[in-house]
């Protein structure tokens, strides 16, 4: 049971383990790793608020300790190289007022199509159900972006048709299937 402070912050979120994935907040040593991860168009062309070049700095930003409160970076490793600094995903959670929690994330180019993605905002979702039973999940995305649509639907997501906060974007809200 988390205290109450903890129902308003993200901070001190457990790791967790899903089948192929260890999946835990990301700290200033992956700086180099979130670096090597996120320096690419494919990824800062399509999440506007990601510099390009993604420099180191930007790592270090991107992960800073003072945002931990209200936004919190999850690194996503394959278990079977935990220890290698490769990152195979990033899911970003965010808390939207006292309501909503927004999820958002990007997947490294050698490691999409993989379902890496999936698991990853799969076991995010978890940690979020957790920690805040209460809040709504959602994420924005691009209508045009088949590929986070798609992961998006599959894990439990329904496009409400609302326009997102972010231009060009729509907000899914996270419907859990039931048991």
């Amino acid at each position: 049971m988390f205290n109450l402070a903890a129902r308003y912050s993200l901070a001190k979120l457990p790791a967790v383990e899903t089948a192929r994935l260890l999946v835990a907040p990301l700290v200033p040593g992956d700086a180099e790793a979130v670096r090597a991860l996120t320096d690419d168009p494919a990824i800062t062309g399509a999440i506007d608020f990601l510099p390009d070049p993604f420099t180191l700095q930007a790592a270090r930003q991107l992960i800073g300790p003072a945002k931990v409160k209200t936004d919190c970076f999850l690194g996503a490793r394959a278990r079977d190289n935990p220890h290698s600094g490769d990152l195979v995903a990033i899911v970003g959670l965010h808390l939207r007022g006292d309501h909503a929690v927004e999820l958002g994330y990007w997947v490294g180019g050698s490691a999409r199509g993989r379902g890496y993605g999936a698991e990853a905002v799969t076991a995010a979702i978890g940690l979020l159900r957790q920690r805040f039973p209460h809040r709504f999940v959602v994420a924005e995305c691009r209508p045009e972006n088949a590929a986070s649509r798609g992961l998006l639907l599959k894990v439990g997501f329904r496009d409400t048709g609302d326009e997102g906060h972010r231009p060009g974007r729509r907000i899914f809200a996270y419907e859990p299937k039931p048991d």
